[in-house]
Formats: C-alpha cells, sequence, structure tokens
C-alpha cells in the first residue's frame, strides 16, 4: 500500500471555482429532464460528485436550487440580448438573432425548464421571470420597431415572441444536425419572421375553433375536460382525484369506473392531443394530395385546435414527465408518426430541404402556435381574438415554407 512519505501533506482536495454553476447545470438538466417533483437534491449532488449535505449548505432546499437554475437560465438571455441597448438597427436585430441562437445552444438540455417547469415557481419568482422574458422581448422589439414604425404594439410582440420561440424550439426534442446548420437554419428563419407581413384585421378569417373536450359530454368526456383545467391551473402533482371528481358531482371512488387512476386519465388527455393531428391528417389527405396544399390544411387545423384548446397543448408540454414509461413511449410513437408525416409533405413541397432540416422547421412551427397562443391567451398584447389566429397561423406558414 502506498504510503504518505514522512513530512510530507496529503493532497488537498479543492473545490472547482465553478462549483456553484456545475450544481446549477445539473439541477437544471434533472428538473428539465423529470420535472421539478420527480428529483431529489441526493440526485442532483450525485450528478456533481458531491455529497447531498455539501449541496445543502449552499442551498437550504430543493425549491431554491430549483429557483436559481430557471432564473439563471432567464438571466443569461437577458445579458445576451444587452446590445440592443445601444443599437437599433438591422444589423443590431441580426445578431441579436445570432446570440440567442448561441445562448440557446449552449442551454438545449436545460431550457426545458424555463420554458415548461417555471409554473412551479413561487409567485414572485415568477414575476421575476416574466420581468426577465419580458426585457429581452422588448429588447428585440425596439430595433424591430425602429425599422418597421408602423407595426403596432400587438405585432412587435407576436413577432418578438414568435422569433423565440423559433429559437427554443430545439429544446423541446432530440433531432440531431451540426450546430452550424442548426445555427444557419434558425438564423434564416428568423430574419424571415422580423419581415413578416401580418394579416389585416379585415383578411379573410381562419376555421372556427375546435375543441377536443367538452364538459357536457357525457361523463367521460367531462372528467378529461375537469382533469385537463386542473392539470393546467395547479400541475399534475398538485391535483388530486378528489378535485377531478367534484367538478362532475362524483365521489372519488365513481372516476374509477371510467380510468384506472389519475395517470391513466393524463395519458388519456395527451393520446388526444397527439391523436387530433394524426385523424385531421387523415381526413385531409382523403380529399386533397398535394403537399402543399395539405400541409397548409393541416396548419388551418392545427391553429384553430389549438386556439381552442390552449389547456390541452399546454398540459401536453409541461406534464410529459409524469407519464409512465410505458405511456410515454406510446406518446412519443405517435407523435414520432405525425411529425413523419409532416416532413415528408414539407420536403415534397421544399425539394431543397432535406428530411433533418424539415423536421427542426416542423418542431420550430409547432412551437410557434404554442408559445404565441400562450401569449393571446395570457391577456398581455395582443388581445385574444381570431385576427390574432389568423396571425400566428401566418408565423406559422412562414416557418415551414420561409415566405
Amino acid at each position: 500500500m502506498a504510503t504518505i512519505p514522512a513530512g510530507s501533506a496529503a493532497p488537498v482536495r479543492r473545490r472547482p471555482k465553478d462549483r456553484k454553476a456545475q450544481v446549477e447545470r445539473a439541477a437544471a438538466a434533472a428538473f428539465s429532464a423529470s420535472g421539478y417533483h420527480a428529483v431529489g437534491m441526493d440526485a442532483i449532488a450525485a450528478k456533481v460528485g458531491i455529497s447531498a449535505a455539501a449541496l445543502y449548505r449552499h442551498y437550504p432546499g430543493k425549491y431554491d436550487l430549483f429557483r436559481a437554475a430557471v432564473l439563471n437560465l432567464g438571466q443569461q438571455l437577458v445579458d445576451a440580448t444587452e446590445l440592443t441597448d445601444a443599437h437599433s438597427d438591422a444589423d443590431a436585430l441580426h445578431r441579436l438573432i445570432h446570440v440567442l441562437i448561441d445562448v440557446t445552444l449552449a442551454n438545449r438540455d436545460t431550457g426545458g425548464l424555463y420554458r415548461w417547469q417555471a409554473r412551479y415557481l413561487r409567485p414572485p419568482d415568477q414575476q421575476h421571470l416574466i420581468g426577465q422574458l419580458k426585457v429581452v422581448n422588448r429588447r428585440i422589439q425596439k430595433p424591430l420597431n425602429a425599422i418597421r414604425p408602423r407595426l403596432s404594439s400587438p405585432e412587435r410582440w407576436m413577432i418578438s415572441a414568435a422569433l423565440l420561440s423559433v429559437i427554443g424550439s430545439v429544446v423541446d426534442h432530440r433531432v440531431r444536425m451540426p450546430d452550424p446548420q442548426i445555427r444557419a437554419l434558425l438564423f434564416d428563419v428568423g430574419v424571415r419572421l422580423l419581415s413578416v407581413e401580418l394579416p389585416a384585421p379585415d383578411d379573410p378569417l381562419p376555421p372556427p375553433p375546435r375543441r377536443q373536450l367538452f364538459s357536457d359530454a357525457g361523463v367521460y368526456e367531462a372528467l378529461l375536460h375537469s382533469a385537463m383545467v386542473l392539470f393546467n391551473e395547479h400541475g399534475y402533482r398538485e391535483t388530486s382525484m378528489e378535485q377531478i371528481a367534484s367538478t362532475v358531482g362524483l365521489p372519488a371512488s365513481g372516476v374509477y369506473r371510467y380510468f384506472a387512476g389519475k395517470g391513466d386519465i393524463l395519458a388519456t388527455v395527451m393520446r388526444r392531443a397527439a391523436d387530433r393531428l394524426s385523424g385531421e391528417l387523415s381526413a385531409i389527405l382523403g380529399v386533397d394530395t398535394e403537399p402543399r396544399k395539405v400541409l397548409t390544411q393541416l396548419v388551418d387545423a392545427y391553429v384553430a385546435t389549438a386556439f381552442a384548446n390552449p389547456e390541452l397543448a399546454f398540459v401536453y408540454y409541461t406534464e410529459r414527465a409524469n407519464l409512465s414509461p410505458t405511456d410515454d413511449g406510446l406518446l412519443r410513437n405517435v407523435q414520432r408518426s405525425t411529425i413523419d408525416s409532416w416532413v415528408a409533405l414539407l420536403t415534397a413541397a421544399r425539394p431543397e430541404l432535406t428530411a433533418t432540416p424539415a423536421r427542426f422547421l416542423v418542431h420550430a412551427a409547432m412551437a410557434v402556435v404554442v408559445d404565441v397562443g400562450r401569449l393571446v391567451h395570457s391577456g398581455s398584447p395582443p388581445a385574444d381574438c381570431a385576427h390574432s389566429q389568423a396571425c400566428v397561423r401566418r408565423l406559422m406558414e412562414l416557418t415551414l415554407f420561409g415566405f
């Protein structure tokens, strides 16, 4: 056995200078992948190679670490966009797109945290994050307003939100492509979005919204509808079977006549969201087969349905971590099949695209509907109206088709 020579001191293990940043990155990755409730301090400590006791010396509890991880991601976006404080021209906008892409790619494994798990922040911290994102949006809008002064405030908000959504969409999937190609693709879409001409209020309106879940279509549908609303408002973990049952006048035991448990309800809601896409495709292909026309009709249907069911779209992204492995695998297969169909149509409509870039664009276009739709339904400008729906449809088309 090796011994320490007399007079020699044992080697001193020094804490890395960036240990706190390492901890927050590990926490962000864990929370983003598994959700806030499923991650423990022991797991985060193990990822960094320290004890849980050492972790508690820096953070009083899991929430404090969660808060730090989320707000750190928001602060990175704030810091990266400072350049528009001094410049308000097209060049500044282009540089802004580049830095936003860089920050997002650097956090691709963790960015889902602030996009989908921030709901678990306490109210003051939620307001802090909202403030950070408002700063970023306004820094995009400042040079945009200088270049396009005739845009209304709602239009500027839509465009800046769409830009952030397209760039941020890469954290929602794991499609691989070399970073330089991702940067070029996102930059091209970003520049086009900043120049988009949105529909005028008196332009033809899109199809009427189509709800997927109804509270007055029998007990089964009412339970699904109530669960979706509660999952959206409070989160899956915070919603009890008693709460779901009470909304339709049942005892908790009555729910088990229709569902095996709360997880079964969530899986059914998720499948309903996924099935609506594959069902729309089948219906449209039964009437038309020209790729661009089919995709355009799919866009119309996707936007109309998302606007009619904003809770369903949000729950679909925020609560997937709570699915069982089996249900999650089934959902991913359904989603992958639908995305494959959209990609095939897009590459047929745009022969210059190969499958992988087309897949990035499909994910980006779908993200625009969710993110800008959240802006519309949040009560922030722009107002929730049929014209907003037409604008989102235009943003989605531009993201897919490039014009």
